[in-house]
């Protein structure tokens, strides 16, 4: 069974008890959208997080988000194939994977694309209070040129999208945080996502980033939900 959810933050309690309430096994897939706080220090101190995980029933497929390193960034991952595309993953966890930007994948016989990274709106905020940040989350010009190549070789025909934000037009305003001056705010991967979602022929599409819960036309919003996958 695959199963989808949204950011964690590194806080996976529920998840915890959602396996054992449906006894689920490492053959099973949770498919996270980003900020899964799984390698927010990019260092020995994410261990802790991820030798609790190593524990759970479940192999976890990781959307890249804006609150950890890209695991092809950190030393200790490698990559491997995993229906069908590239992930990368560490020989010691092997039930943590990571999903590669740009990368098509075949679940429940679904051709898959994902995009992921986002813009931090509090990037400020925890550069001031020395917390960490990446220069890498949102994705790069050249990954945003893999994902149009690859969606033309498909003649722009994919079933589904995963990302961690959203397209520009999707924007859940009412989710924004108090404080924060929208003109401030860098949305160029929403633009892309904006071109993405009209040159592309697809049926559902799937984020994270805005801890919300909600479904709009096609774009289907996840934050503590579990949802068995379409």
């Amino acid at each position: 069974m695959i199963y989808i959810t949204g950011d964690k933050h590194a806080d996976f309690r529920e998840v915890f008890y959602f396996c054992y309430a449906n006894e689920t096994t490492l053959d099973d897939i949770l498919i996270v959208l980003g900020d899964s706080g799984i390698n927010y220090y990019a260092n020995e101190k994410d261990y802790i997080l991820k030798n609790s995980l190593l524990q759970y029933p479940i192999t976890f497929f990781c959307i890249h988000g804006n609150h950890e390193e890209r695991p092809e960034n950190i030393k200790t991952y490698k990559t491997k194939k995993f229906h069908n595309g590239i992930v990368y993953y560490e020989e010691d966890y092997p039930n943590i994977l990571f999903a590669k930007d740009g990368e098509i994948y075949n679940f429940n016989d679904h051709k898959v694309l994902v995009i992921g990274g986002a813009y931090s709106v509090d990037k400020y905020f925890r550069l001031a209070r020395g917390y960490n940040w990446y220069e890498s989350e949102q994705p790069s010009e050249e990954t945003k040129n893999k994902v149009i190549k690859v969606l033309k070789k498909l003649d722009n025909k994919v079933d589904i999208i995963f990302s961690h934000t959203c397209p520009y037009k999707y924007l859940p305003r009412e989710m924004f945080l108090e404080g924060i001056d929208q003109a401030t705010v860098d949305n160029s991967t929403e633009y892309f996502l904006d071109e993405i979602e009209k040159a592309a022929d697809y049926n559902l599409w799937y984020c994270g980033h805005y801890h919300t819960d909600k479904k709009v036309d096609k774009i289907i919003f996840l934050f503590n939900n579990i949802e068995k996958f379409k």
